[in-house]
């Protein structure tokens, strides 16, 4: 896994490999609301059930079978949070017709959902219309994430002397200043809400030139903010045991400019749990080196799934026997592998509206979700 704060690197690539996968992601927290949102655009949709079950068929039959491209599993999800209780959770996915990528630029877009980057005043700008049928919902947003913090910090990866498979992060903009609405239609009882932004928040892009789950057996990330320091940690054991896993923290100090590095980190995880259909993992992670300690606690789910979650999080850090320094923030765990089970992509396709494709999983889920939903109001 390569690193990268290079702010042009956030482009799409256009990767033709099967199974190859790009995601940008962007999410922001408004604490005095209590709202929270994550939102990713997709050019290979890594965790689809429909990519990976294509894959599985190519890897099989070889020749017989088109390859799966990255361009053909295209998607865009949006998830919204109240008071840690999911509001909307849209995840959809079709063909390259659906998708375009700004040329000579940085900019993405899906159907009506769209971001761009506008580098004379460093900022991403995203603009969100979809329908949500299933939920008898229509979502609405326009934010503007304006660049609060920089650094610039690169990592190769040096396992097998740097000839491995090409994955990597780039950190685009480690802390924004989020601003714009949200409009919320209830298309059955013809009901609307506005919510307005006043957040901070966060954005970082992922690629790979081969499915995530061949590479990567779990991964953590996280990131963070206090008044005075953003903080981002990830954490990934590869499926080849010869491989050194990669620990890493980066804290940087808004006041002093400072970047703090921890790397190669012993990691303990502990308070190991799982759910009906969530993989197993572990709500608290310790990171101690080289007199740096942290300690990750998972406070509240936010989101679930068969191969991955998502957490409201504290951190508590210190280095040299200091005073520990507090942060709320994000963060997820993925255990890709799982996405490999027949049993596991049938019950994920609950979640993903797949253009052109019929699933009863789906409407039943999102069907059940509705009435739940309506018996709440």
């Amino acid at each position: 896994m390569n690193i990268s704060t290079e702010p042009d690197r956030d482009i799409w690539h256009d990767l033709q490999q099967p199974g190859s996968y790009e995601w940008w992601y962007f999410d922001a927290e408004d604490r005095e609301q209590g709202l929270s949102l994550v939102c990713i655009w997709f050019a290979g949709f890594a965790f689809s059930p429909y990519y990976m079950k294509r894959y599985q068929e190519w890897r099989r039959n070889g020749a017989a079978v088109d390859p799966p491209l990255a361009a053909d599993h295209a998607g865009f999800s949006f998830q919204l949070y109240e008071n840690g209780r999911e509001v909307v959770n849209f995840i959809k996915e079709g063909p390259a017709s659906l998708f375009e990528a700004v040329r000579g630029g940085i900019g993405i877009r899906f159907e009506s959902n769209r971001f761009f980057y506008d580098a004379a005043r460093d900022s991403y700008a995203l603009d969100i219309d979809f329908d949500f049928p299933a939920r008898r919902k229509r979502v609405r947003a326009t934010m503007l994430f304006e660049a609060l913090s920089r650094f610039s910090y690169e990592k190769r990866d040096g396992n097998n002397n740097g000839k491995v498979p090409r994955h990597e992060w780039l950190l685009a903009l480690p802390r924004a200043a989020v601003s714009g609405s949200i409009t919320l239609e209830d298309t059955l009882k013809k009901r609307m809400r506005t919510l307005r932004l006043r957040a901070e928040g966060y954005h970082d892009h992922n690629l790979g030139v081969m499915p995530v789950h061949e590479y990567i057996d779990k991964w953590y990330w996280g990131r963070a903010f206090s008044s005075r320091f953003d903080l981002i940690y990830y954490v990934i054991f590869f499926r080849n045991n010869g491989y050194a896993p990669l620990t890493l923290c980066l804290m940087h100090d808004k006041e002093q400019g400072a970047l703090d590095v921890h790397e190669h980190l012993d990691v303990r995880q502990s308070r190991v749990n799982r759910g009906l259909f969530a993989p197993l993992h572990s709500r608290e992670l310790l990171f101690a080196g080289n007199g740096f300690g942290m300690q990750v606690r998972q406070r509240r789910v936010l989101d679930s799934g068969p191969f991955y979650l998502r957490f409201n999080t504290h951190i508590s850090c210190s280095t040299d026997g200091n005073a520990p320094r507090e942060f709320e923030g994000i963060s997820e765990f993925l255990r890709p592998g799982r996405l490999q089970s027949p049993l596991l992509q049938f019950f994920t396709r609950c979640r993903v509206w797949r253009g052109g494709e019929k699933s009863l999983m789906y409407d039943q889920y999102n069907f059940l979700k509705t009435c739940f939903n309506w018996f709440k109001s």
